[in-house]
């Protein structure tokens, strides 16, 4: 009773912070959604469910859910199937291998919005260094300039920036591996794709699980990156729903539309959450 009561001590602090920080703006941001603001010190006149519905009948909406669908898929597949990849190579008894360990982790480390401003800076159409020997080479690639080109531009960019998380996390799953299945493997004859597929895989499924989640709801929700490079652009092509939000709020004052565009992106990252725990059986 007494490990109980000082349980509840120490748990009290986070759960408050929580409450103050999530819990609270979270209700304020759906009661916002049922109301019609012109401005954010405007009266809020009440009208239900009519922001909702304007949303469902607007093809912005279903564009931005579109990228951003397009955007997290593709970046969590490429960070999962690299980070297993560098992982699996970063656990072999390698010369320099506490180096190449501590160099994969830089990317990570560096704050979203100087990678952003960087690569924006390497990009640029006429001084940028990767434009420039990019032309030098006769290859020269719009890297912004169109809708197709800025989302594959930022979704390399992003994989660069976030797959040394992945590979930690899986790296710190492969040490806890026996060597002694893979011996017996190799003592059985089998090959090195058949110890990959049955030993390694499994192995790594629980943590493979947990990071395809919380890697699918930050990507699904990643916003300095994409609004520094592109601004959503060009032509909403890399406009998702965090970005439609923070334009109807703050670029067209349309606080309520805002606010719903945030709930409909909380429900269907609920939704899709609540999908792939009953299909990955996530504890």
């Amino acid at each position: 009773m007494k490990d109980k009561h000082l349980a509840v001590v120490f748990l009290t602090p986070g759960l408050l912070l929580s409450a103050i920080f999530i819990l609270v703006p979270l209700v304020m941001a759906i009661r916002l959604s049922l109301f019609k603001m012109t401005s954010l010190i405007g009266t809020p006149t009440f009208c239900g469910l009519d922001n909702y519905l304007s949303l469902i009948q607007d093809p912005q909406f279903w564009n931005a859910l579109k990228n951003g669908i397009i955007y997290a898929g593709s970046t969590v597949i490429l960070q999962l199937v690299l980070g297993i990849a560098f992982a699996l190579v970063l656990n072999q008894n390698l010369k320099g291998r506490n180096i190449l360990r501590g160099s994969v982790l830089m990317p990570y480390i560096i704050p979203p919005v100087v990678i952003a401003i960087i690569w924006g800076w390497m990009l640029e159409f006429q001084m940028g260094i990767i434009t420039q020997f990019l032309k030098y080479l006769g290859l020269y690639f719009a890297y912004l300039e169109t809708p197709f080109n800025a989302m594959i531009t930022i979704i390399i960019i992003s994989v660069w920036a976030w797959t040394p998380f992945v590979t930690i996390c899986f790296l710190a799953a492969l040490q806890n591996v026996p060597q002694e299945l893979y011996e017996s493997a190799e003592v059985d004859g089998a090959s090195s794709w058949v110890q990959f597929s049955k030993i390694t895989i499994p192995i790594l499924m629980p943590v493979l699980s947990v990071v395809a989640l919380l890697r699918g709801i930050w990507m699904f929700n990643k916003f300095d990156l994409i609004w520094i490079l592109t601004g959503g652009g060009p032509l909403g092509g890399t406009e998702h729903l965090p970005i439609m939000a923070y334009k109807k709020a703050f670029g067209l004052f349309d606080v309520g539309g805002g606010s719903a565009v945030a709930t409909l992106s909380l429900i269907f990252l609920s939704g899709l959450i609540f999908i792939y725990f009953k299909l990955m059986k996530v504890e």
